[in-house]
Order: structure tokens, then C-alpha cells, then sequence
């Protein structure tokens, strides 16, 4: 499972060259950088719509436009993993920027169905899983590379499986993919920082093309850490 550029390299460590520390702690800081930015984007375009009722009815009220804010979403999210070599740096990091600001605009509605005691819970909680197993994924010494079958395959079967559901409507089976899915962002997350570590030491994270590789990184563990979130607010969650 590659989501990231595809690097010329050997399957082992040993074969890359080694980065210096500062180089490393400047791309990761980057990644995490651009990752934070992204969030809070996020956060604040849902806060400003919860403050403002009528403006949340504008933008996501009705089903017609709800589809439509998801079909820009996954729009943008394709045209920056698709598009990503042709692109700009500036491209990259404004496609980004949108795609997190969209998805602030479908998470408003979350606040229409959970308690905003359970939504700030389930986020720290969440941060704190996601930062102890990134930092797993950025220190271990065990080769991630082979989950990336095994991860794919789940990835398809919660779509297939959520595809499934909406026409069921089984909370059963809400719950069941929520857990499965736990599982299968937290190994996501693990895979994709070592990805990106690896991606540094190949030589390809330097200069313009590095900050454009730090924002598509970004991108992936974003997705990871909101996926994430998302399937603990459905276990966790309390609702209105």
C-alpha cells in the first residue's frame, strides 16, 4: 500500500542514506506543522458554524448540499493524492487548506449530535493515541512496509462495509466497523510516519520538494488522525 510518491529505493534501511538530525527534525516538523494547521482549520470553521445557526443551515442545511460539501471534499482529496506531482507547492498546501476547512464544515453537524463535553474528550483522547503511535511508527526499528497489504484490504472492507450499512442501518454493525476501524487508523497511523521517515532518509525530502512532501504527508496523517476520531466518537460519543 503506497499513498505516498513512489521513491527509488531498496526494501531495506541499510540501502538509504543516512540524514542528518537536523534535516530530519525539520522535515518532521513540517509534516506535524502543516497536520496541526490542517486541525485547526478544522476546528474553527465547525466552532464558527455552531455559533452561527443560520449560517450552518445555509451551507449543510438539506441533504442535497450535504452530498455536494462531501463530493468537494473527496474532490479535493483526490485531485492534491492524483494531481500531487504536477502541483505547485502553493497548490498543494491551498488544496490542503480546503480540504481541512470542508471538512469543518461536514464536522459541524457532529456538534447537532454529540455533547461538546464528549467531542473535546474523545479529541484528546484521540490526540494522545495518535501522538503514542506515530511516535512508534517515527522510533521503531521493525519494518511497517508489510502491514501495507494487510491495511488496504481492511481500508476496503469499511467501505464496502459502510456501503452496506447505510442501507441497513444496523447499529450493530455501526459499532462493529467503528471498532474495526480504531484498529485500522492506529495501524495506519504507524505505518504512514515511518513512511514518511523513510521518505526523508531516500533524499527526496529536501528543499521546494520537501515542503511540497511535508504538505502530502500532512495530508495522510491528517486523514489518519480525523478517521481515527471519528470512529472513537461513534463508540465513545455521547449524544444529545
Amino acid at each position: 500500500m503506497n499513498r505516498f510518491p513512489r521513491m527509488q529505493t531498496g526494501e531495506g534501511y541499510s540501502e538509504l542514506p543516512v540524514a542528518s538530525t537536523e534535516a530530519r527534525t525539520s522535515f518532521l516538523t513540517q509534516v506535524y506543522g502543516w497536520m496541526t494547521s490542517g486541525l485547526a482549520v478544522t476546528a474553527l470553521v465547525a466552532w464558527a458554524l455552531v455559533a452561527n445557526p443560520e449560517l450552518m443551515k445555509a451551507l449543510v442545511g438539506g441533504q442535497g448540499r450535504f452530498l455536494l460539501l462531501i463530493g468537494l471534499q473527496l474532490g479535493a482529496v483526490i485531485a492534491l493524492s492524483a494531481a500531487f506531482q504536477r502541483l505547485s507547492f502553493t497548490a498543494a498546501a491551498s488544496l490542503f487548506l480546503l480540504y481541512s476547512a470542508l471538512t469543518g464544515v461536514t464536522f459541524s453537524t457532529l456538534f447537532l449530535i454529540y455533547t461538546h463535553t464528549s467531542i473535546a474528550s474523545v479529541f484528546l483522547i484521540t490526540a494522545g493515541t495518535f501522538g503514542a503511535v506515530s511516535f512508534y511508527g517515527m522510533t521503531t526499528k521493525k519494518d511497517l512496509s508489510s502491514w501495507g497489504s494487510y491495511l488496504f484490504m481492511g481500508l476496503i472492507g469499511i467501505i464496502l462495509a459502510s456501503v452496506v450499512n447505510f442501507f441497513m442501518h444496523s447499529d450493530g454493525l455501526t459499532m462493529a466497523i467503528s471498532y474495526i476501524a480504531v484498529l485500522l487508523f492506529t495501524g495506519l497511523t504507524a505505518y504512514d510516519t515511518q513512511r514518511l521517515m523513510r521518505i526523508h532518509e531516500s533524499g527526496q525530502a529536501s528543499g521546494r520538494a520537501g515542503s511540497k512532501l511535508a504538505v502530502y504527508g500532512a495530508l495522510q496523517l491528517y486523514l489518519d488522525f480525523i478517521n481515527l476520531f471519528l470512529a472513537l466518537l461513534r463508540i465513545l460519543g455521547r449524544r444529545q
